[in-house]
């Protein structure tokens, strides 16, 4: 018997975020599905459960209401144990082993669990070979995280450290140069050249990137803006950034 708290622990919820574990062989213990509901997309996710032997179970809205952590969880509920992070070593030699530069995404305290995952989303539609989060004053792996990745959290190498200046040292270290975005910075996006072995750092939704942490980029890029509004939200801007990079690395043919 689960309770609610191991509940809200460990799981997956919202159909592209299940199907997307299921595809990524992920552990999961057990499905809940909505009893009653027999569209196409929940028929798949049944089906596909019992094939890997994953108990698949009916349950009523109200259960999986209550189970909810993100309150949309649109008829499905994988219970799960909590996502592995990886060591940043492991991101450098997963672009090793795809015969590319490194492309890693940073995120400098980034406490709003859904910018997160959607900055996770971006980073893994755009060829990231991994994301590295703080331990501390950042939102880790969660339910939310997961849903808000619309499942990219399950394709994605995750590495959470203790201290971000000193894993931005260890990848110039590694040969990567470190751009770090912020409004005001010297280099103009459509300006930097990005071909390289690189690391991107995002900064807090709030105070963007901290002292140390913007003294231990190699460049600080900024977005141009042209509207009233002078800045973008996190997740935004990193996307805006992350396709740059993509269109730059893809020889401009995208």
């Amino acid at each position: 018997m689960y309770n609610d708290n191991d509940i809200k622990n460990e799981i997956i919820e919202g159909r592209n975020a299940v199907v997307e574990a299921l595809r990524a062989g992920r552990s999961i213990d057990k499905i809940f599905i909505a009893k009653g509901d027999t569209d196409k997309t929940l028929g798949h996710i049944a089906s596909k459960a019992r094939a890997a032997g994953i108990v698949v179970a009916d349950a009523d809205r109200r259960k999986l209401d209550a189970m909810s952590v993100t309150k949309a969880h649109q008829g499905v509920i994988a219970l799960v144990g909590v996502s592995d992070y990886c060591t940043v070593s492991q991101i450098l030699d997963y672009a090793k082993e795809c015969n590319e530069a490194p492309f890693v995404v940073v995120c400098d305290e980034i406490s709003d669990p859904r910018n997160l995952g959607a900055i996770i989303r971006s980073a893994e539609c755009a060829g990231a070979h991994g994301v590295i989060i703080p331990k501390r004053r950042s939102a880790g792996m969660t339910a939310i995280v997961g849903k808000a990745s619309a499942g990219a959290a399950e394709h994605m190498r995750i590495a959470r450290v203790a201290n971000i200046p000193a894993v931005l040292k260890e990848l110039k270290d590694s040969g990567l140069w470190i751009y770090g975005a912020a409004a005001g910075g010297e280099n103009g996006l459509w300006k930097t050249d990005f071909s390289g072995a690189l690391a991107i750092v995002i900064g807090s939704e709030g105070d963007g990137l901290g002292r140390l942490v913007r003294q231990s980029c190699d460049f600080i890029v900024s977005i141009p803006m042209v509207g009233t509004i002078n800045s973008l939200n996190a997740s935004a801007a990193a996307s805006v950034i992350m396709y740059e990079i993509l269109r730059q690395r893809s020889g401009n043919s995208l």
